[in-house]
């Protein structure tokens, strides 16, 4: 599996999507579900307007991406640690199911 996460800010569409969504969130729950979502967003220009109207989705569904956000060495940092905080919790998950 490649591992890549945009950054914060980043601007894109969806695969049948019409409308801008603006990156604002990463490895984000969606309330009342246990699925782990690569992204939260909110509409661009818009921004939060109300926020149980977030979307959520993994990298397969963008199509396009319009604008990438900033990223230095503290960005990076910390994608690297949402990666082991991801295979750690993989890991959980695999032994309670061998269990």
């Amino acid at each position: 599996m490649e591992r890549n996460l945009l950054p914060l800010g980043s601007v894109v569409t969806l695969v049948e999507g019409e409308k801008k969504l603006m990156i604002c969130g990463r490895m984000q729950i969606m309330e009342g579900s246990e699925e782990i979502y690569d992204y939260s967003a909110c509409t661009y220009p818009e921004g939060i307007l109300k926020p149980d109207e977030m979307y959520f989705f993994n990298n397969d569904a963008i199509e396009n991406i319009y604008f990438l956000g900033y990223q230095d060495e503290e960005e990076f940092n910390f994608k690297e640690y949402l990666f082991q905080q991801l295979d750690e919790l993989e890991a959980s998950l695999d032994e309670s199911v061998e269990e």
